[in-house]
């Protein structure tokens, strides 16, 4: 059977034609190397080298293999490094679910450095609702999320890791009454029209704002509930009502015809990065590892103040 070695050893004596200066940058004895071209020769039936006491030379035979071996060799080195690189987390795919407007503040920045450091990975977003974002990791769909807990899928065995807790603001016109107020209490939106994000599209948000208004003792008057924050921001703009949202989700607003007040008492919605142990790889561990450093230095938020 040929080896890889005997092909590395092959391409040195016929790039050097001579057994001894092959042998002295092979670092291997010279009966072993010329055991292995005899090998070689004998596997493929013809003759690869022509040998005198004086001289070696390649056969028209040998200067095919000689071309062909080249690129097999630098193929498979290649495909050595390669293997390497993916092991290291330096090279391969990651897929990342994410939920929009609480991940804006900081994705592109973090993705920027992580193309920065892993330039061979090729990294493809998908953004989903929290629930599709759990569903779709634990199925090994995606190697990593960044969401909202989610009840229900929180015993699929996946890990996680908390970004940060996000205080509730509410969001309003900046001619509103209450936009005079350096801090909205609960129990001033009682009698106010509200907007905020269905709760087929963030489960975690809706039932954190229903339960703070329970706890506040009135029922939120529910003007709308679109799918998407912008729209929220688009109804509290027309005068529809006062939104409710993350305070990094006002970073959407930034600049705009609004007034961002935080909400007491306070309420948080956490932020998670999820995965699976079972569906790992490198690529997904270096990107992780980067998250927590980012926590560490606390890189990650850009908050409103």
């Amino acid at each position: 059977m040929v080896e890889l070695r005997h092909l590395r050893y092959f391409q040195a004596v016929a790039e050097e034609l001579s057994f001894s200066k092959a042998a002295n940058r092979l670092h291997v004895a010279q009966p072993a190397l010329s055991r292995a071209l005899k090998e070689l020769e004998e596997h493929l039936g013809v003759m690869l080298l022509a040998r005198t006491r004086r001289s070696v030379s390649l056969t028209p035979a040998g200067a095919v293999l000689l071309h062909d071996s080249a690129l097999v060799v630098q193929r498979l080195e290649e495909a050595f490094r390669r293997a390497q690189r993916t092991a290291a987390g330096e090279e391969g795919e990651l897929r990342l679910g994410y939920i929009g407007p609480p991940t804006q503040s900081f994705l592109g920045r973090i993705l920027h450095e992580f193309r920065a450091r892993y330039p061979r990975v090729s990294v493809v977003l998908e953004e989903r609702t929290p629930e599709r974002v759990w569903e779709m990791v634990a199925r090994g769909r995606l190697a990593i999320g960044l969401t909202r807990p989610v009840l229900a899928h929180q015993a699929m065995g996946l890990k996680t890791l908390l970004l940060r807790k996000e205080p509730l603001w509410a969001v309003l016109q900046a001619k509103h009454p209450l936009a005079r107020k350096p801090v909205i209490a609960w129990k001033d939106l009682a009698q106010e029209p509200m907007v905020i994000l269905s709760r087929r599209e963030g489960v975690g948000l809706y039932d954190e704002i229903m339960d703070a208004a329970r706890q506040a003792r009135f029922t939120p008057k529910l003007a709308y509930t679109p799918s998407l924050m912008s729209t929220v921001l688009s109804y509290v703009e027309s005068g529809a009502g006062i939104g409710v949202m993350s305070d990094t989700v006002t970073l959407l607003g930034a600049g705009g015809p609004f007034a961002f007040k935080p909400l007491t008492p306070t309420r948080t919605v956490d932020l998670v990065m999820v995965w699976s142990e079972d569906n790992d790889t490198p690529a997904a561990t270096a990107f992780r590892n980067l998250v927590r450093e980012w926590l560490e230095q606390k890189l990650l938020w850009k908050i409103p103040t």
